[in-house]
């Protein structure tokens, strides 16, 4: 379950509360079983086509259901560690504040990150752990950095892969 840090306030929300507090900000939170990874989740960061395809199926119906309610099309396996080549260059893409013109879409399956969001009347992080699905709609500003443990694998939800392009601020004078 997901935690948010309302930075103004320091005031921490957790459990079924912050999935409320994260729909009511615009945000798409869900909360997806993980008892079907028992046994099959391979404990290192570096996963075979194969073994992403066979996590893909273990989630066929959630990601068929979201593809069918939001529009999206395509989906793949993401897999960050602290042995990924380069990836203190790919986070430092992720750590400036940014806007996508599509939703990033992200269910955990293992390890966790931190999403900030910055709303017009708060800033807030948000903690996303195993079994959290959660959804940065189109042109929220926002940035991402891992968790202390440096590790996150996970499903990445698309309309369009081109859409999600990072736009930072000094891209975008329009918002």
């Amino acid at each position: 379950m997901a935690t948010v840090t309302i930075h103004q306030t320091q005031e921490r929300i957790e459990g079924t509360a912050a999935g409320d507090y994260l729909n009511a900000q615009g945000l798409i939170y869900q909360s997806w079983e993980t008892d079907r990874l028992t046994g099959r989740l391979k404990a290192g960061y570096d996963l075979t086509p194969a073994e992403q395809k066979d996590l893909l199926g273990l989630y066929s119906r959630e990601i068929s259901d979201l593809k069918t309610g939001q529009g999206y099309v395509t989906e793949d396996v993401i897999v960050l560690a602290p042995d990924t080549p380069n990836l203190d260059a790919i986070l430092a893409k992720f750590r400036p504040e940014h806007h996508h013109t599509d939703d990033e879409v992200r269910f955990v399956v293992d390890g966790g990150g931190i999403f900030t969001i910055r709303k017009p009347d708060a800033t807030f992080d948000v903690v996303v752990g195993p079994g959290d699905l959660f959804v940065v709609p189109a042109y929220t500003r926002h940035w991402f950095n891992l968790t202390d443990e440096a590790r996150i694998k996970c499903i990445r939800i698309f309309r369009d892969p081109a859409g999600w392009v990072a736009v930072y601020q000094e891209q975008s004078s329009a918002l």
